[in-house]
């Protein structure tokens, strides 16, 4: 349609017109169902959420000790537990040795047990991992604990269970020895004496057929049943931190560690004297009865 106009009056009537046209185009470009109308223009942007920012986090050196989807937990040598996020963007790579480079691997190599050096970014309140590097020697020593053999490993699953059982199955196996380490009140750090025991105890457990190490934490009786829990339980994990990276004790060798808190003293927990040997980590050189003298 052609509308000619030159006066006032023509003027005021186009106006009328359009105002309903404009509220109907207006309509139009609110309605999302119209999906074939094309309007020009820039739509307004919708305004976008905020993404996280990650700023980079601390470097952990330590073995994965969980894993659970897309997180897993890694040890410290001080025996202190982190959970870290894997991601897509997770770089993963094994070393093949001093002079051999390293390679890129997926996230099902990430077994328990594999010692591992992670660099992380915080994102909120969660740990992102953004490079996890690892020894192809020690993912195949992981392996071994994962899969076992028909009868290298057939001992570790028994004890294990054992363990579990919180020694409940104890009888099952022969203690061949026994060494204590001791520690200060409230402390899980090993003493210059008590590494040095730590490494002579490996290396005689060494000649021993078929030998475990089952490593226990203790404490004396000061403080809540929580926090010795805890205690008990750090020092076992320190102690077998250390046989592990500076006594080279094989991991598939070594059972999973335990802490019992106040439970068994050694001593009088009475005594200040009593207390300084309940203070402890026990570490029990162990052979399967069945297998002893094999």
């Amino acid at each position: 349609m052609r509308v000619i106009t030159n006066g006032p009056k023509g003027l005021a009537l186009l106006a009328l017109l359009a105002v309903p046209l404009a509220s109907s185009l207006a309509a139009q470009e609110l309605d999302p169902a119209r999906a074939g109308i094309i309007v020009n223009g820039q739509p307004v942007a919708e305004e976008a959420a905020p993404a996280a920012t990650l700023t980079p986090g601390p470097e952990l050196k330590g073995f994965i000790s969980a894993r659970s989807g897309s997180r897993m937990q890694v040890t410290t040598a001080d025996g202190a537990r982190t959970v870290v996020a894997i991601t897509d963007a997770t770089r993963i790579k094994a070393s093949k040795g001093l002079f051999g480079g390293s390679g890129k691997v997926g996230a099902e190599s990430l077994l328990n047990g594999l010692p591992v050096t992670v660099k992380t970014m915080q994102g909120g309140s969660e740990l992102v991992a953004s490079q996890i590097v690892f020894r192809n020697t020690d993912l195949k020593t992981a392996s071994m604990i994962r899969t076992g053999t028909a009868q290298g490993f057939a001992e570790q699953t028994a004890a294990t269970q054992a363990l579990r059982g919180r020694m409940g199955d104890i009888d099952k196996y022969n203690i061949k020895s026994t060494t204590n380490v001791n520690f200060d009140t409230g402390k899980a750090v090993l003493s210059p004496e008590a590494k040095a025991s730590l490494c002579s105890a490996a290396s005689s457990a060494e000649g021993v057929d078929n030998a475990l190490l089952l490593v226990v934490g203790y404490t004396d009786s000061t403080g809540s049943d929580e926090f010795n829990q805890t205690l008990s339980e750090k020092r076992a994990g320190n102690v077998i931190n250390y046989l592990q990276q500076q006594c080279h004790w094989k991991p598939y060798r070594m059972l999973t560690p335990t802490g019992m808190a106040k439970a068994d003293p050694l001593a009088d927990n009475t005594t200040p004297e009593g207390k300084a040997q309940n203070r402890r980590v026990a570490v029990n050189v162990l052979v399967s009865k069945g297998l002893d003298g094999i």
